[in-house]
């Protein structure tokens, strides 16, 4: 049974915690939902260089806050205001550009798969490890859970 929101929810978002995702990638979740399997966030990359090769089982929407990145497949930049869509199936890697810090706001839409050179799949992200990931980060650091499950 999928419950219906009956009131507005606020997520005072500079309240929540940026969760390490690698070397210099940080994370900062705004939205979890597990019946759906979607889930909005805020993706931090400190420097430039290459993110991740990865491929969308359900389609994204980013619009990029600040600094600029494009996907070594296509042939566009992305830059601060610039709202991207991603296709369901779209494999690409992710590469910041310039010294300026970047950070995107994604709505995603279902699981993404980590690929290798050889496009094995590495590791599969989903809502319930995003989940995870910021719980465990919340316990390790003594903070509070938000109520972002919805």
């Amino acid at each position: 049974m999928t419950e219906t929101m009956t009131s507005d929810l606020l997520v005072e978002a500079e309240r929540l915690p940026w969760v390490p995702q690698g070397d210099g990638i940080e994370f900062k979740p705004l939205r979890l939902n597990l019946a759906t399997g979607e889930w909005v966030n805020l993706l931090r990359v400190r420097r430039a260089g290459r993110v991740s090769r990865h491929r969308h089982l359900g389609a994204v929407e980013g619009f990029l806050l600040s600094g600029s990145w494009h996907y070594l497949e296509h042939d566009w930049v992305a830059r601060a205001g610039d709202f991207v869509f991603e296709a369901p199936g779209d494999v690409h890697t992710l590469e910041v550009l310039g010294e300026e810090e970047m950070v995107t706001l994604f709505s995603i839409h279902g699981p993404l798969e980590y690929l290798d050179e050889d496009n094995r799949v590495m590791f599969v992200e989903t809502v319930e490890t995003k989940r995870r990931r910021y719980h465990d980060y919340c316990a390790e650091q003594g903070l509070p859970l938000a109520a972002i499950d919805f």
